[in-house]
């Protein structure tokens, strides 16, 4: 059985059909990679699984229960967790504080908070557990971003273009992060756009164009899938 499956859900905002009738499943352990041209719905999919959004038609099951129709707190508190493409913090809070904060879904604060510490060693945070976000690299407030989903020691995390912004020599760092979680048994879903990061990373990927799934198979397959090309990648494979 699936971790992760979404079964033709689509979702309608009046008269615009954001996601249309989108299936696919992950599993456990699994690094999937979401990708398609801006606009196409890969953050409307994310609302959707992760409890932001709920759908117009369709289901999303997570761990053998349906998931739709419950709060994003209370999917966290089943292990399924999500970034955010523009990082949300807590501007007041020191990186442990907010960090804490997370680790507080399953630990008390005697617990949270060195835990916390922890998770920011982890992702290599370690001495700056003190800075305020503000205070912080674009490197590194991903790195944060990426280090709240940890705190909450989920099973899956959705990873809404936590790459975005970076070189490719940044995009280091919080991918050793990633691919140090999934040897830990973490599945992970990455919307992004870095391609060379997706295509190294992702043992399979799904594409969305206007709303709907046009393709999906491993890396190389998608490279060669013509709908593929002429929708999405153009050059960029071979920038």
């Amino acid at each position: 059985m699936a971790l992760l499956e979404v079964n033709g859900v689509t979702k309608r905002f009046d008269g615009l059909v954001a996601v249309k009738a989108v299936s696919f499943t992950v599993e456990a352990g699994e690094i999937l990679g979401i990708i398609g041209p801006n606009g196409a719905g890969k953050t409307t999919l994310f609302g959707l699984i992760s409890g932001f959004l709920a759908p117009s038609e369709g289901e999303v099951i997570f761990d053998g229960a349906r998931a739709d129709g419950f709060s994003p707190h209370q999917l966290v508190k089943r292990g399924l967790v999500r970034s955010f493409q523009i990082v949300q913090t807590f501007a007041e809070m020191t990186t442990l504080d907010v960090v804490t904060a997370a680790a507080l879904v399953r630990r008390p604060m005697r617990l949270a908070v060195d835990y916390a510490a922890d998770v920011l060693a982890r992702v290599g945070l370690a001495g700056k557990e003190h800075l305020t976000p503000a205070a912080l690299s674009l490197q590194d407030k991903k790195l944060l971003e990426l280090a709240k989903c940890v705190a909450t020691e989920p099973r899956l995390i959705l990873l809404d273009e936590v790459m975005a912004g970076l070189t490719l020599a940044e995009t280091e760092v919080p991918l050793g992060v990633i691919r140090e979680l999934n040897r830990q048994g973490v599945a992970i879903v990455m919307v992004e756009h870095v391609m060379p990061v997706v295509m190294r990373t992702a043992r399979r990927i799904v594409v969305i164009d206007f709303g709907s799934k046009i393709a999906e198979g491993a890396p190389q397959e998608i490279v060669e899938n013509r709908s593929v090309i002429d929708a999405y990648f153009g050059d960029q494979l071979h920038a």
